[in-house]
Order: C-alpha cells, then sequence, then structure tokens
C-alpha cells in the first residue's frame, strides 16, 4: 500500500492517539497473536501490521486454525477503522468475512488493511495476509459500528 508511514523512528507524539494507545498498552488477543505494527496511514486509514504467530495457534494438524487468521484479519482491520476515529470512539466489528485461501504454518505473517469508505456511523474494511514467502493466505471484509467508547 503506498503512502504507509513505518512506525520505527517515528516519535510517538507524531503517531495518531489510536496508535500511540495501541502501543502503550496492547491487548491481550494481540499480544497473543503476536502484533507487531509496522507502517500506518493515517488520511487513508491504512496499516500494514506483522504477527508472529506461534505453535499456539495451531490446530492439531500443525496449520493455523482459522479462527485464529479470523482474529488476526479482525486485528488488523480493527487498527486501520481506528486510524479514522476521534478520540474516545471506538469501532466494534458488526460482521466480517473471511475468506481462506491457503494453509498458514506457524511463523512470520503479514497482513494490511484499508477503510474502504467511512460513514458517520459505519465504517467498511478490507484486509489482507500473507505468509513469509509473500502467498495470499486469506481476505476479509468488514463493517464496523462508530460509537463512543462507555466509561
Amino acid at each position: 500500500m503506498a503512502g504507509l508511514v513505518e512506525i520505527a523512528g517515528t516519535p510517538a507524539e507524531a503517531l495518531p492517539p489510536s496508535i500511540q494507545a495501541t502501543l502503550k498498552r496492547q491487548a491481550p488477543a494481540a499480544t497473543m497473536l503476536g502484533q507487531k505494527i509496522i507502517a500506518i496511514d493515517a488520511e487513508k486509514g491504512a496499516a500494514r501490521i506483522a504477527y508472529d504467530a506461534g505453535e499456539n495457534l495451531q490446530n492439531r494438524f500443525g496449520a493455523l486454525h482459522g479462527g485464529m487468521i479470523a482474529a488476526i484479519m479482525d486485528d488488523v482491520m480493527a487498527i486501520a477503522a481506528g486510524l479514522s476515529l476521534q478520540w474516545g470512539e471506538i469501532s466494534p466489528t458488526l460482521e466480517m468475512k473471511t475468506s481462506f485461501l491457503a494453509m498458514a504454518k506457524p511463523g512470520r505473517l503479514m497482513a494490511e488493511a484499508a477503510v474502504l469508505r467511512r460513514g458517520k456511523s459505519v465504517i467498511f474494511i478490507e484486509g489482507r495476509l500473507e505468509d513469509a514467502d509473500g502467498r495470499l493466505i486469506a481476505t476479509a471484509s468488514a463493517t464496523a459500528s462508530v460509537t463512543p467508547m462507555k466509561k
């Protein structure tokens, strides 16, 4: 995705508040998935994230469990959607479709997502996931709600 700005080396105060908060206190699920934010484009609502998928995400056959791949897709699309939010807003996923195109093994995966359209109360997002060899593992699309965070 053209226009992505690398996170490494960017001063924290120059990052959008949603990314600052994510880096300051990573969600337990993101930690389990091995999330590492690589690059963002706040204007376009786009993100590139690496996932170091461990053996704890495998099914009994040694492949990554489909639910874990869906969780990765939900995670990367949530980061992209979060770039379009104001402070105090959240974007819970209303629906998501994941297409599983190839089996993935534990290791480094690269996910990208971008906001297709941001409305007043709804965000439409698409994402893709590749393995370390650049093989397309999955694609996904989601609709998220724009809502104030409850105190």
